[in-house]
């Protein structure tokens, strides 16, 4: 059992838990993840490692469907079934002077440990980070923190840029010069950054760990053509050079168990209000 010791809310959609794992937190690296069963009849679920120490690990979760919306049920106290890990290739950090981060979203979560690496370097970072609306945006004060710039976007323009992270990427590109990019979101933010950079001759990581389900590499959802090669993103991964990724191949099987997750949906709902 591994015990939640802090829990906070960062907005209606989305929770940060720190677990005691002192044997997961000694070895984690940027871009390892976990996975986690809430209970012994829970499912498998991967989650990213925001910040650790000694002893802890921070995750980040998105109440989106069974198994976190039942992990969100959880309290300071109370304890988690399994925790697995640290799974998955750390991400690199490259040698570099100034780089280009891109966060869409919750992967404003998986990003965070990279652009500490980097701070630590003494790297110059610029961070483009968007949501839907302004309670969506997380982590702004962290970021703001080891950045050099925070340049923020919602969709509504209730915060920031009004209009889309590609807009404000695309601004940025015109005017700086970057050596390298890093971009973790939704994948048809993250294929559009990838588009948008090599234009201007920049290469970009991205992460594939929204595509993740197993977290072994035996079920093979994660599966992903890189450079036409067939890669899984939970052990080979998740960070990729997103120029060789086949995002259109991703995208499309974004769509294949949509029927299924609807159900469980409204299982969960069902389950609710009994």
């Amino acid at each position: 059992m591994y015990e939640i010791l802090n829990k906070i809310e960062l907005n209606k959609s989305v929770d940060r838990i720190k677990i005691l794992a002192p044997m997961i937190a000694r070895n984690c690296k940027p871009g390892h993840f976990i996975i986690l069963r809430v209970d012994e009849l829970g499912e498998r679920i991967p989650l990213t490692i925001v910040d650790h120490d000694e002893t802890t690990i921070d995750i980040i979760y998105q109440k989106l469907g069974y198994s976190t919306r039942l992990l969100s049920t959880k309290g300071v106290g109370d304890t988690i079934s399994d925790v697995v890990g640290p799974l998955g290739e750390s991400a690199e950090i490259h040698v570099v002077n100034n780089i280009l981060a891109v966060a869409g979203g919750v992967g404003a979560a998986p990003l965070f440990p990279q652009l500490i690496a980097y701070y630590e370097q003494g790297v110059n970072i610029d961070l483009v980070i968007g949501a839907r609306i302004k309670d969506y945006l997380i982590l702004i004060d962290e970021f703001k923190a080891i950045c050099n710039n925070v340049y923020m976007c919602t969709d509504d323009g209730t915060v920031g840029f009004h209009g889309f992270v590609t807009e404000k990427v695309n601004e940025l590109l015109k005017s700086k010069i970057y050596d390298h990019s890093i971009a973790i979101g939704p994948l048809v933010m993250m294929k559009y950054v990838v588009i948008m950079n090599k234009k201007f001759s920049l290469k970009t990581d991205v992460s594939l760990n929204p595509i993740m389900i197993d977290g072994t590499g035996m079920c093979g959802n994660c599966r992903v053509s890189i450079g036409g090669k067939t890669y899984f993103a939970c052990v080979d991964g998740p960070d990729f050079p997103g120029e060789n990724v086949d995002f259109d191949e991703l995208l499309a099987r974004q769509d294949y168990y949509k029927k299924e997750e609807h159900i469980c949906n409204l299982e969960l709902k069902y389950n609710e209000k009994k």
